[in-house]
């Protein structure tokens, strides 16, 4: 009786240390997390980044991405005004042609901002009226730029040296320096993006084009409305669709021919590393390691590697893919082969099959559904990596996006080349999709 006692107190004290060891390791695991979260909060100086974070400058990159601004510009020198979308030469309105906002009379030129808001070009000086704060005043002086404003301090939304002034508002800019005077002007949409300025299918609507395309009279004898259209939207100067379309092909080039390629490398490999393919350790073991090595190198650093030895281009990041994505192949196709079913590569054997044969037929057809599945799930990740490797080695549409931050002006192109760039990571997801659905569980479930 006693023996059953000092047992059951036994389990008992048993039981109840367990639990109290896994309340303490409860306890544990969100004290660490916490505990590291606080050390991330002062090693990253998150109150210190909150501090230097620029909302202004925010607030208008988030608005050139489904807005565009139109530059009026006055060189100082001659007094000659321009005015120009995104400020480029082949969004310049030719003589005679304003948009609405901009009047000229002589000399001087108004430009309406909206709501109040003015900008006035008048010799020298330029106006700016806000109704909520009164008249500023720019001009030319000897010791530089010369800003009159109502009585009191600068709001912050100006900023004025003797050698530049800037107004931000909400519904502009105006700025000012010893060379140029400029205003931008805000609103939504992407202009130019169908037809440019010179196209003479510009500003008009969807219907007029329509009724000209359908029954309208031909714009350049001998060629049909539609074609033109086809032509004037292809070979756009401001968007350069053409240029965007090869660009897309290239990065979809780029990880096709990287995946494909890894993957027929990477087949004969894996029979090398698998266990029951090469029985000896010595190939396996060597084999394996190579598959670690290529694998282990991210595939940024191998375009980084390859771009120093091969020069820039898409084809030094189809290689850089391909590398990695032979190590990657090479693991997963070596599980799979050791994980086939022997009777059926032992059926085949019993014919007195080679062993080139016992796999064709007694092997592939097994990992078939499993390696295309494999290829298909690369080929759609490696779309989107082949967007980053290209902005290393100079291909594809990462190259376009890349060059649109840099420049830092036409943060609407960022946009497009971003809705391009996910409406081909969905393609790519939904042809995967499909195909797998197709090769691998048969055409009625394709269907």
């Amino acid at each position: 009786m006693a023996v059953t006692e000092t047992a059951q107190a036994d389990l008992q004290a048993t039981v109840t240390g367990l639990f109290a060891r896994k309340r303490r390791v409860a306890l544990a695991v969100p004290a660490l997390i916490l505990l590291y979260l606080v050390y991330i909060f002062f090693a990253f100086d998150l109150p210190g980044l909150a501090n230097r974070a620029r909302m202004d400058n925010a607030a208008i990159l988030l608005s050139d991405f489904w807005s565009h601004k139109t530059h009026v510009t006055r060189d100082n020198r001659s007094g000659k005004v321009t005015v120009a979308i995104e400020g480029e030469s082949k969004g310049t309105y030719p003589d005679g042609m304003l948009p609405s906002w901009v009047t000229q009379d002589g000399a001087v030129t108004r430009i309406d901002l909206g709501q109040g808001h003015s900008v006035v070009y008048e010799g020298g000086k330029a106006i700016y009226t806000d109704p909520a704060y009164g008249t500023i005043t720019l001009e030319q002086g000897d010791r530089g730029i010369q800003i009159t404003t109502p009585p009191g301090p600068l709001p912050p939304w100006i900023s004025a040296s003797d050698t530049r002034v800037d107004i931000k508002t909400d519904r502009g800019r105006l700025s000012m320096t010893r060379s140029k005077t400029e205003t931008f002007y805000y609103e939504p949409g992407w202009e130019l993006f169908f037809f440019t300025l010179d196209s003479p299918f510009y500003g008009k609507g969807p219907l007029e084009l329509a009724a000209m395309a359908v029954s309208g009279p031909q714009v350049k004898p001998g060629v049909a409305n539609v074609a033109l259209m086809a032509s004037e939207f292809w070979n756009n100067g401001m968007w350069h669709h053409k240029d965007v379309a090869w660009a897309i092909g290239e990065t979809i080039l780029m990880a096709f021919l990287g995946t494909v390629g890894g993957a027929l490398i990477a087949l004969p490999l894996a029979f090398l590393a698998a266990s029951n393919m090469t029985p000896a350790r010595a190939p396996r073991f060597a084999m394996r390691r190579i598959f670690d090595f290529v694998r282990g190198v991210d595939a940024l650093i191998w375009t980084i590697v390859l771009a120093r030895a091969f020069g820039p281009g898409p084809l030094t990041g189809a290689l850089a893919i391909l590398i990695t994505d032979t190590g990657a192949f090479g693991k997963t196709f070596s599980e799979a082969l050791e994980n086939i079913d022997e009777k059926q590569v032992e059926g085949i054997r019993s014919t007195g099959a080679n062993a080139l044969q016992r796999a064709r037929f007694g092997v592939i057809p097994q990992v078939t559904p499993v390696l295309l599945s494999q290829i298909l799930y690369a080929f759609e990740s490696n779309t989107r990596s082949a967007t980053v490797i290209g902005a290393i080695v100079g291909g594809g549409i990462g190259l376009l996006l890349t060059q649109a931050i840099i420049t830092q002006k036409d943060w609407e192109e960022v946009a497009y080349y971003m809705v391009l760039i996910v409406l081909m990571v969905i393609a790519m997801d939904t042809l995967s999709g499909w195909l797998r659905r197709r090769l691998i569980k048969g055409d009625a479930a394709g269907r």
